[in-house]
């Protein structure tokens, strides 16, 4: 029989947090400079497969079973951490087990995937999943659960996400803090996290101030989202949080390593972003007891810090770089000033060029289109252009053409594509559907 106090179990699902097993906090003695306010680090690498998505993984399980689903197989579109709970719960539970998740995901991660005996699917995705998206991890995820003897589970749109933390880290953050808990800090992804144990601490003590953190546009932080992307979110619920923050990438990195090396905390980057907006929205005044969620330790992500610390992995004498392609780079560099060049505009600008009566080219994919879109848009796919349609285009190379996707980097390359074949006047809409979205824009 399972025992807390001896910490002694009959399974590895028995480690799974409670408010009588909690994951633990640990006050940041150094960082934080403050005077007054106390701040707490929630480790939630002490979950049985090291992540905070455990609670998830093991509440969505739980939930289909106890609704009577016939589950045989899995099937979940991952940024890595739900992926890793997933599959070790469903070893325990001898289910099968596939996800699908973006190229771009740490290398660590994907190999703990295979390890763990997950079926693989890696897709040319966002570095976060996004609805839609052309290769999408959410679209084939949702393809392979429709064979039979598979399920999507679905922690984008499941209520058992933000209810695991409704049912665990909430009470447990209300337990370890004896009620004194006035502000809660997590990181946005899913927003699971915050929407659950959020609205927990607001039923205890209606002033405990809940706190969002996000990072800019364009990060390089494994399982959280930019707000543009936030806005396709089913549990991001703004009017809920006390006040959300945008941290950069070299915020972010910069205080995981001073967490390593003043607090003797193995944080991994989102940590370092959730204390980041932490330490902007704490007041250093007495009573403040803070508690920051931390969601999993450095060891996943050793190639992300070789992009963001670079000064901690010295090149090898022998090490010779051999590109598939020579001029690839040039590739590369091409788009990456585009990016930044006067042919990139924003939505509201988009918008006064449609009333004006330019063409508008939607370069998503069908199935993205279907959930929202610009009725006067013409939708022509990326993979399309790319083989050379022009279904839908003017036929005068000067007629001006405003190219949106999801995100704004499709659309960037249509942009290439089309004055390549020719056109002249193209522009590309930073942002997306999602920042269109955002601001309000008529959409159907």
């Amino acid at each position: 029989m399972s025992d807390h106090n001896l910490r002694t179990y009959d399974t590895i699902l028995d480690l799974l947090p409670s408010a009588e097993n909690p994951t633990p906090i640990v006050r940041l003695r150094h960082i934080p400079g403050f005077q007054h306010a106390q701040v707490y680090a929630k480790l939630e690498w002490y979950n049985p497969f090291g992540a905070v998505k455990d609670r998830v993984a093991a509440n969505l399980v739980q939930d289909a079973e106890e609704r009577g689903e016939d589950l045989e197989n899995l099937v979940e579109p991952t940024s890595g951490n739900t992926g890793i709970g997933l599959v070790m719960v469903a070893n325990a539970r001898k289910y099968g087990f596939s996800a699908t998740l973006s190229k771009q995901i740490p290398l660590e991660k994907r190999t703990a995937l295979r390890l763990f005996g997950t079926d693989l699917v890696e897709l040319d995705d966002d570095l976060c999943p996004m609805p839609g998206q052309p290769e999408g991890a959410m679209e084939k995820a949702a393809e392979l659960g429709r064979r039979p003897g598979w399920t999507q589970l679905n922690q984008y749109a499941n209520p058992a996400n933000p209810d695991a933390h409704y049912r665990t880290t909430g009470p447990e953050v209300w337990r370890q803090t004896e009620g004194r808990v006035t502000h809660f800090v997590a990181s946005l992804g899913t927003c699971g996290t915050i929407t659950g144990a959020g609205r927990f601490l607001k039923e205890q003590n209606p002033d405990v101030q809940v706190i969002g953190v996000h990072p800019a546009l364009g990060h390089d932080i494994p399982g959280v989202r930019s707000r543009r992307a936030l806005a396709l979110t089913e549990f991001f619920t703004p009017e809920a949080y006390d006040s959300i923050l945008e941290i950069t990438d070299d915020e972010a990195y910069g205080l995981c390593r001073r967490l390593h090396l003043e607090e003797s905390i193995i944080a991994g980057p989102s940590c370092g972003l959730a204390l980041a907006g932490a330490l902007k929205a704490i007041p250093d005044e007495p009573g403040v007891v803070a508690v920051v969620v931390f969601p999993d330790n450095a060891f996943k992500y050793l190639s992300s810090f070789r992009r963001h610390l670079p000064d901690l992995f010295p090149p090898e004498a022998d090490e010779v770089a051999v590109p598939a392609n020579p001029f690839a780079e040039h590739l590369e560099a091409a788009f990456a000033f585009a990016k930044k060049g006067p042919d990139v505009i924003d939505v509201h600008q988009a918008k006064l060029l449609l009333d004006a009566g330019v063409t508008l080219i939607d370069v998503r994919n069908p199935p993205e289109v279907a959930r929202v879109q610009i009725p006067e848009a013409i939708k022509l796919p990326l993979p399309d252009l790319s083989q050379g349609s022009l279904d839908g285009l003017p036929a005068d190379k000067d007629a001006p053409i405003v190219t949106i996707c999801a995100a704004g980097t499709r659309s960037l390359y249509a942009l290439l594509l089309l004055k390549a074949l020719g056109y002249r006047d193209v522009k590309s809409v930073d942002g997306g559907m999602g920042a269109w979205v955002e601001a309000g824009l008529p959409a159907r």
